[in-house]
């Protein structure tokens, strides 16, 4: 078969339209008011709120609820979004399980937490449907400030600069902003084209200009850019996607696992979307578990998430891991591939057992080989594109806890800075904190 040649296990059309429909239908349905109502009700106002500690973004979580409760979601919008202004998307896709949720005094003594999220959401679309910006821009500041990448660092970085008086352009590599946001995120859970709703709600702020199919290395250099701004944030994500290091991971019917995503999330008829017989995803985090649960959703019979190490150690959530089962999606551990078998085209994947301990993983020895005409890579993803002079940390750039990098006048944050996590909660935090250092700096 020739490079490139669709697989013949991989075909459109498994499920109708309709089905289709069912499927990639909201994860978590809107509340409506009443419902609004009852949960914030069940809110303690904790005076020390653990959950506010547990949110990266430090939204007064008691006080948004509390003002849910007394029926001012707009007031509660405006809580949550001078401290993430993304707080719409964050409430859809925030493994809020693990972070405000699983804080939330009703978790320790129930088992059910105040839906922290959902309430979130209710305040924030509510505002949102007005089509109206909550906050004013200050007057001009006279400076530029150059923001790489338009996901939620630099969406969040750029508004709380214009917010703040200072003129951002956006320098964006694809014809769309959003980011992971846009182009990342299970289709289930941002229905509706709400992550475009959501950027061109937050540009109303006024003061910043996107300009698409602007790269770094495509025309665009730090030193220009550093030249013709008075400051430049990086958020320019991680490009790159590790390698398998298996036997035939070129066969026809192996790729990245985000690229999937991104084609299911920008595609105009999921039924048109071709999808394998057999299906199995290598990578034990979110990404892994979007990709296997949309197979699932698109038809895929046999649907399998594979790590290398054991469930306890899996990055995805107790709550995805949960989700992809409830979906009929098989979760294997401590296995990883050796070698994807086929005349050209993948047939079968062959994953050798293995054991972990002391974060290092050994094989076994012994193998088992599982039918896959799709094979899907969710190991990670890389930095690729570092500019000259930028000191890495590990594998991303470095940055210091205002996102300051190495060279004078650039900062960092996002996926592609050291520290933190590859959330979008966690970027949205550090875009913000990185705009309050330039905005410092530039008034100094």
């Amino acid at each position: 078969m020739a490079q490139g040649q669709m697989a013949p296990g991989i075909v459109a059309g498994r499920l109708s339209s309709e089905e289709l429909a069912a499927n990639f239908d909201d994860l978590h349905p809107a509340y409506a008011p009443h419902e609004a109502a009852v949960a914030a009700d069940r809110c303690y106002f904790c005076y020390d709120a653990p959950c506010q500690t547990a949110c990266p973004t430090e939204i007064d979580i008691p006080l948004f609820i509390r003002q849910i409760q007394t029926g001012h979601p707009e007031a509660a919008a405006r809580t949550i979004l001078e401290q993430n202004i993304l707080g719409g998307m964050c409430a859809r896709v925030c493994p809020t399980e693990t972070l405000c949720e699983e804080a939330c005094v009703r978790e320790a003594a129930e088992g059910k937490p105040v839906e922290i999220g959902r309430l979130q959401r209710y305040a924030t679309d509510t505002l949102m449907a007005r089509g109206v910006h909550p906050f004013t821009r200050a007057a001009p500041s006279g400076k530029r400030v150059a923001v790489v990448g338009a996901g939620p660092a630099g969406l969040a970085c750029a508004h709380r600069l214009a917010l703040l008086g200072h003129d951002v352009v956006i320098h964006e590599a694809r014809p769309k902003a959003g980011g992971l946001n846009e182009f990342g995120i299970a289709a289930y859970k941002a229905t509706g084209g709400f992550a475009g709703t959501e950027v061109d709600w937050l540009l109303q702020i006024g003061g910043i200009t996107v300009e698409q199919g602007s790269a770094l290395g495509q025309g665009l250099t730090l030193d220009a850019l550093r030249a013709g701004y008075d400051a430049v944030f990086l958020s320019i994500g991680l490009a790159g996607v590790n390698a398998l290091r298996a036997a035939g991971e070129d066969k026809d019917g192996v790729r990245d696992a985000v690229d999937f995503i991104a084609e299911l999330r920008q595609a105009g008829d999921l039924s048109a979307l071709p999808v394998g017989r057999n299906v199995v995803v290598i990578g034990g985090g979110m990404t892994a578990i979007d990709a296997a649960v949309q197979s699932k959703l698109l038809g895929a019979e046999n649907v399998t998430v594979a790590y290398r190490r054991s469930r306890a150690e899996m990055g995805a959530s107790g709550f995805e891991q949960d989700l992809a089962a409830s979906k009929g999606v098989r979760l294997m551990f401590n296995v990883m591939p050796v070698a994807v078998h086929g005349n050209g085209a993948a047939v079968e994947i062959e994953l050798e057992y293995t054991t972990s301990a002391g974060g290092s993983v050994t094989g076994t020895g012994e193998t088992v080989r599982l039918a896959a005409d799709q094979v899907f890579k969710a190991i990670g993803q890389t930095l690729e594109g570092v500019p000259e002079g930028l000191e890495l940390e590990g594998r991303k750039i470095k940055v210091d806890g205002s996102g300051r990098t190495s060279v004078p006048g650039v900062w960092a944050g996002g996926d592609c800075a050291s520290g933190g996590e590859d959330l979008t909660v966690t970027a949205v935090a550090e875009g913000r904190d990185a705009a309050m250092d330039i905005h410092a700096r530039l008034s100094a």
